[in-house]
C-alpha cells in the first residue's frame, strides 16, 4: 500500500510518499481503508518533534480518518467488513491507505457526513468537548465564549455547545476566517439565551464519554 513515512524530524518535505506491506489485523483489531485523512496541527508537531510525544522513526502521521472496514481480527464484534467509520486514533497512522485501529478506536459514520467531514471529527471535537465538559464543565443556561469560533476547534466548540448553552464568539481578521465565522454563526443563533458566563480553552481531547458526545453531533448535522 501507499504511505506517508516520516524518516527523520523536520519541515513538510520529510513527508516521503512509500510503498510499505498493507498491515493485517489482530485479536480486536481492524483494518480500515482510508477514503480520507485529517491533518492537525499537532500532527505537524509531532512531525518537527517539537511536541512532548516523540513517535519512533519511522512513523505514519495521522489519528483523524474515515472510510471503510476492510478487515476484521479475531473476536470483533462491533463492526463489519464495508462498514462506514470514522477513526478516534490508529495503531498505524491515517496518512496511508490502510490504516489499522483497535476496535474501540473506530465508530460509525453515518451516510449524511462524508468521508471528508469524517476525517475532521475526532481530534477537532475531542478537544471540544474536553474543554467544555470535562475542564469548565458547562451546563445548561450558561454562556460560552469562544475565541476564534471559524477554526476546527472553534466550530466544533460552538457545535458541542448547542442547543442547551448561548454561544458568543469572536473572529479573526483574514477574510476567510471572517466567512468561516459568518458561517458558524448562523449556527450559533440557534442556541437558547443564557445569562453565566464561561470561557476555555484548548486541551488534549480525552477518549471518556466523548463518541456519545459525536454520534449526537453527526445525527445533527445538516
Amino acid at each position: 500500500m501507499k504511505a506517508i513515512l516520516v524518516r527523520n524530524f523536520g519541515g513538510p518535505e520529510v513527508l516521503k510518499l512509500e510503498e510499505i506491506p498493507t498491515p493485517q489485523p489482530g485479536v480486536g483489531q481492524v483494518l480500515v481503508r482510508i477514503r480520507a485523512a485529517g491533518v492537525n496541527p499537532y500532527d505537524t508537531y509531532m512531525r518537527t518533534g517539537n511536541y512532548a510525544i516523540k513517535p519512533p522513526l519511522p512513523y505514519t502521521p495521522g489519528s483523524d480518518g474515515a472510510g471503510l472496514i476492510e478487515a476484521v481480527g479475531e473476536g470483533v464484534a462491533r463492526v463489519k467488513p464495508g462498514d462506514r467509520v470514522y477513526t478516534a486514533k490508529t495503531l498505524t497512522g491515517a496518512y496511508a491507505e490502510y490504516a489499522l485501529a483497535l476496535e474501540s478506536q473506530v465508530h460509525p459514520l453515518p451516510e449524511k457526513i462524508s468521508f471528508a467531514q469524517g476525517a475532521g471529527v475526532w481530534v477537532p471535537y475531542g478537544t471540544a468537548y474536553h474543554a467544555l465538559h470535562q475542564c469548565v464543565k458547562a451546563r445548561a443556561g450558561e454562556t460560552v465564549l469562544v475565541h476564534g469560533a471559524s477554526g476546527g476547534v472553534g466550530t466544533a466548540r460552538a457545535y458541542a455547545s448547542r442547543p442547551s448553552c448561548s454561544v458568543e464568539s469572536t473572529r479573526t481578521g483574514t477574510p476567510a476566517a471572517r466567512r468561516s465565522a459568518a458561517t458558524s454563526s448562523s449556527a450559533l443563533r440557534l442556541c437558547r439565551p443564557g445569562a453565566v458566563r464561561k470561557t476555555s480553552s484548548d486541551a488534549t481531547p480525552s477518549s471518556r464519554a466523548v463518541p456519545h458526545s459525536f454520534r449526537t453531533a453527526l445525527a445533527a448535522a445538516p
